[in-house]
């Protein structure tokens, strides 16, 4: 009987064994797609999670990499930049020259974060924009939205359900569990520095139990965040990522079927992106479909250039751009963290008047406004040079990185009231190098920025002049 017993027990142990292996071998094959679905998924994820790997290289640099040039403090603590932007900071592509940056990198799953904004002055300029993990603009502070009076502004996170306490003048909710406040404001000038200065000392953020003066609650637990490869933002060394940074965004119902499609490729909140679990044929699909995007950025661009697509289209609410993942990834790409239209729309200079390529190793070129054709705009407007191939700012011996409203009636203007500006390498003449924007020797773009713009901006029917080579 004893032997009778063992044997069946070594039969239901084989049977339990087969049917495990079978199980994970049915659960591989239903998770992992053929090849041409995987390429498709991809590409898909690809373009969905770019956006936020760009987001986190910022979010490490300034708040986890405290050996870092760009480290500007840990979280929850509001942080000033002296200056405007120069060459030498990277922080993020693409940034503006014109508003000192403060920045405040927030983590809202223990409590909401407090934001004072001081009352200035109301012909001053100032914004705070409001990024997600997605980085979608889900609110704004200062100047358009609120006016110049400051206030108390409670920024909480998805899972906050009290109610508004007493001295918050409004409440702005997160779709994600961190969030990121930029603050911008504006310099009329290099000796309006220390008005600036002044300004940026009334910035304050705190815990809302440090407002209420109670006792703070439970930390939240400790983060351990991976460092950024130098690969992540164009190989598949980007899903990891992806995925650690979708543990702290709660899905959103738009995207259900989404996930549902990315967890195919195990892709999503909690998922391992085991690159080499995959077969050969599963990794050379989903390279492919990375690839893939670059002709769906490139249809993007044909529009940008041809003034089919604005800044406008790319930067907003969750709302706002119903979920068009490809302009986000463009937006992010050429300009990481872009404001809203309302608050500023960018007009990005690629190529000149017959389609060529900017690149001031072989041209020099003119960027020509007629008498009036200065659009209307609310706060300021700013032409700021970048290297083509770094999307910084680019360095010069003048130390000038942009041409703005501010600066107007230092420019030399034309019998006819016409205003041109001069982009290339090398002076064009002590007569004419109040108008000069340097370039670099070697591929650039520029970007014409209207903060606050006015309708005829807004709508569209305001078209940017053409910049034209001068052989």
């Amino acid at each position: 009987m004893r032997l009778q017993q063992n044997q069946i027990f070594s039969v239901l142990a084989l049977i339990s064994m087969v049917l495990t292996v079978s199980g994970c071998n049915s659960k591989s094959g239903d998770t992992i797609p053929p090849p041409q679905e995987a390429r498709a998924i991809a590409k898909e994820a690809y373009i969905y999670g770019f956006p936020m790997g760009a987001n986190y290289q910022t979010l490490y640099k300034q708040s986890i990499d405290t050996t870092g040039h760009d480290y500007r403090g840990p979280f929850n603590t509001l942080v000033n930049a002296s200056g405007v932007a120069t060459p030498e900071d990277k922080f993020v592509v693409t940034p503006n020259s014109d508003t000192p940056y403060s920045f405040l990198w927030m983590d809202l799953r223990a409590e909401p974060i407090v934001v004072t904004m001081p009352r200035i002055e109301k012909n001053r300029y100032y914004t705070g924009q409001l990024i997600d993990l997605y980085t979608f603009n889900f609110a704004y502070l200062g100047t358009r939205s609120y006016g110049n009076d400051g206030g108390n502004f409670m920024i909480a996170g998805p899972n906050w359900r009290a109610s508004t306490p007493p001295g918050i003048k409004a409440v702005l909710r997160a779709q994600t569990q961190f969030a990121y406040l930029i603050i911008r404001t504006q310099l009329f000038n290099a000796a309006d520095i220390n008005n600036v200065h002044k300004i940026q000392s009334g910035y304050h953020a705190q815990p809302l139990s440090a407002f209420l003066h109670q006792p703070a609650p439970p930390v939240a637990p400790a983060v351990n965040w991976p460092k950024p490869a130098d690969d992540m933002l164009t190989t598949p060394a980007l899903f990891p990522y992806v995925n650690f940074l979708l543990q702290f965004c709660p899905t959103d119902p738009s995207e259900t079927d989404l996930m549902a499609r990315f967890a195919k490729l195990n892709i999503g909140a909690g998922k391992d992106f085991n690159w080499n679990g995959f077969s050969a044929e599963t990794r050379e699909a989903i390279t492919s479909g990375i690839a893939d995007s670059a002709a769906d950025i490139n249809g993007v661009m044909k529009r940008i250039n041809s003034d089919q697509i604005s800044s406008a289209e790319m930067f907003g609410t969750r709302d706002f751009l119903k979920n068009n993942y490809l302009y986000r990834y463009a937006g992010a790409k050429l300009g990481l963290y872009g404001n809203s239209g309302a608050d500023a729309i960018y007009f990005g200079y690629f190529a000149d008047v017959d389609h060529h390529p900017l690149d001031a190793s072989k041209n020099n070129y003119i960027l020509r406004f007629d008498k009036g054709a200065i659009p209307e705009y609310h706060a300021f407007w700013s032409l700021t040079m970048y290297d083509g191939k770094t999307q910084l700012l680019v360095a010069n011996p003048i130390h000038r990185y942009l041409l703005n409203s501010t600066t107007l009636k230092s420019y030399k203007y034309g019998p006819d009231g016409s205003l041109t500006f001069y982009i290339q390498k090398n002076s064009p003449g002590k007569n004419k190098e109040s108008n000069w924007l340097p370039a670099p020797d070697g591929p650039f773009y520029a970007v014409y920025r209207v903060y606050m713009p006015g309708e005829a901006v807004l709508n569209g029917t305001w078209k940017k002049p053409q910049m034209q080579a001068v052989k």
